[in-house]
């Protein structure tokens, strides 16, 4: 299975997909850099990504699903932002809609929305399929280091505690992050960035 610059196994992608439902991590690729997942509905699986990154829980997580459809099962999103989201998704474009109440308050640090997140890589959507559950999407690096494009740029510590999904170089753009419902709807300017505010705009 190819996604980046080098081959993934299905058998290690197997192994990722049941190191989540197991409560474990998993360094897996994404269209922008490398990711950090543990089941996004498992309260203590979630925490260990805080604890693995070093990361202030008051700062939420998204969640990763492979397709529109399965988001659907886990948020509420407006008849607008679900055009939105069939519009970016897949793609390197995070969209923020209302939860589910299924989707803990460790994942959103309390809030009632979530971002919503679906890569372009194959090797992130078999994952996600393989892991059967919402997995969390957010950067492997530790909290205060910059992204990692690259396996051996990850923090020691965080290859260590997880199953490595090592693909090669991705391409590194961080993500767009949009909340189609503030007035300012673009929190994070990244990938496709100016394609978002003019679909925003029509």
């Amino acid at each position: 299975m190819t996604g980046g610059s080098r081959d993934v196994s299905d058998d290690d992608v197997e192994r990722a997909g049941e190191a989540i439902r197991e409560g474990g991590l998993v360094v897996y690729p994404t269209d922008t850099v490398y990711g950090l997942g543990a089941d996004a509905l498992d309260t203590d699986a979630v925490e260990r990504v805080f604890e693995a990154k070093g990361r202030a829980r008051n700062r939420p997580l998204s969640l990763g699903v492979p397709d529109v459809d399965a988001a659907l099962e886990y948020t509420r999103p407006t008849d607008r932002e679900e055009r939105f989201m069939r519009a970016f998704l897949p793609g390197p474009v995070t969209v923020v809609v209302e939860r589910r109440e299924v989707v803990p308050e460790a994942l959103t640090a309390g809030s009632d929305r979530v971002g919503i997140r679906i890569p372009d890589h194959d090797v992130a959507l078999a994952f996600y399929r393989a892991a059967d559950r919402p997995v969390t999407a957010t950067s492997a690096n530790r909290s205060g280091e910059g992204s990692a494009r690259r396996v051996t740029e990850i923090d020691r510590s965080v290859r260590e505690a997880a199953v490595v999904l090592d693909a090669g170089e991705t391409p590194g753009t961080e993500s767009t992050v949009v909340d189609p419902s503030l007035d300012d709807p673009v929190i994070r300017e990244g990938s496709e960035a100016d394609a978002v505010r003019a679909w925003l705009r029509d």
